[in-house]
């Protein structure tokens, strides 16, 4: 008896879950996000962290009817940014786990990542196009869509506020830890990154799906399609996934500005130190060479050991502190276009600093700009 009501709670409580979930209205108008940052940077939104929220498994016992409930990853749910790919081999088929594959590359390395996707993928994952979920009225790229805009493509990709996402690139931590971040940015905390991605993977034995299916594909499309729709104020389909924006983890031009005067923020670039330095060319076009004054170099790849994995958070502490980062103070970190600041967030994140806001338009935006003090070596 006592077996039955348990198991009848249970299946209250998800039904529970299931009717509470959040549909959005997709017509409201949608403006840029820079034009919304102004309006955001005035409320006082809460952190969305459930420190106590653990993936569900269920595994029969003795009596049929009765099922024990136990956490599969509580214990690192809130601590590590990262998971392994034996964890994630051994939870692929949890109802709740949601894996996508967000690997992107620099325009000069000629690689596409949605062909790349549909030869060589984790079973089951679906992509995530960082370019192709974006802010559309900026002419930066892949800059942070609205809420509106990644609620949508989200949504389309058939994720809920309950799922836990896992994302991979090709690289092994590169373009992932940016959509780790936006998900973030947009209040969702139960988002980890694949340690060493795809290579990592598949060093380890475990097998890939050598082609896309078709509600993949489809799926990936229509997520592109409703970032169109919602910046042309066309109605999109109903929505799974709410997002709320969270203004501390993003930063805009104007502040970066502002920071140079005032040093809230120690400002980490994770670019490459003769890009840094001045001295390389940037890979874009019509960008001036430097950094912004007053910033300190910690090129991306110091997160990575050799096999593409994030290093320990002893070593982590060691390579900040080297490079001058007082880890008892505020961090900024921003890049080329806002992708490997990321990385180093990733690494923050582990050591404990959470709540590190990435320059979204980093240096594309900085060095692009006219009246932008540049500082070269």
């Amino acid at each position: 008896m006592r077996s039955t009501l348990l198991s009848r709670a249970f299946v209250g409580l998800r039904s529970i879950r299931s009717t509470a979930l959040v549909t959005q209205d997709s017509r409201r108008n949608c403006c840029s996000f820079t034009q919304r940052r102004a309006s955001y940077g005035c409320m006082n939104l809460p952190s969305l962290a459930a420190p106590n929220f653990g993936f569900i498994r269920r595994t029969a016992t003795t009596s049929p009817s009765a099922r024990i409930i136990t956490s599969a990853i509580h214990s690192i749910a809130h601590k590590e940014p990262v998971v392994s790919a034996e964890w994630l081999h051994a939870n692929l088929r949890e109802p709740d786990v949601k894996v996508l594959d967000a690997s992107w590359y620099m325009p000069d390395e000629q690689r596409n990542p949605f062909q790349e996707y549909q030869v060589a993928h984790i079973p089951g994952a679906l992509f995530f196009d960082v370019d192709g979920i974006s802010d559309r009225t900026s002419k930066l790229p892949h800059m942070l869509p609205s809420e509106e805009a990644f609620a949508a493509a989200v949504s389309a990709l058939g994720i809920y506020n309950k799922d836990g996402v896992i994302v991979y690139d090709g690289k092994g931590i590169f373009s992932a830890a940016r959509v780790w971040w936006m998900f973030r940015v947009f209040g969702h905390d139960k988002v980890w990154v694949l340690d060493g991605g795809l290579p990592e993977w598949r060093a380890s034995g475990f097998d890939v799906e050598s082609s896309a299916s078709g509600d993949a594909i489809l799926k990936a499309s229509a997520a592109r399609e409703a970032v169109e729709k919602v910046y042309h104020g066309q109605l999109v389909g109903p929505t799974t996934f709410e997002a709320k924006f969270q203004p501390h983890l993003v930063w805009m031009l104007e502040q970066v500005k502002q920071n140079i005067n005032d040093q809230t923020h120690q400002h980490i670039d994770a670019r490459s130190k003769p890009r840094f330095d001045g001295i390389a060319l940037e890979p874009r076009k019509g960008i001036r060479s430097g950094h912004v004054p007053g910033s300190k170099c910690i090129p991306f790849g110091q997160m990575l050991d050799n096999s593409h994995t994030l290093l320990p958070a002893g070593e982590l502490t060691k390579r900040f502190e080297q490079a001058g980062i007082s880890l008892d103070r505020p961090v900024v970190t921003s890049c080329g276009t806002g992708v490997t600041a990321c990385i180093l967030a990733l690494g923050l994140y582990r050591i404990g600093k959470t709540d590190v806001p990435i320059y979204d338009g980093s240096w594309t935006e900085w060095g692009s700009v006219s009246d932008t003090p540049v500082t070269t070596a």
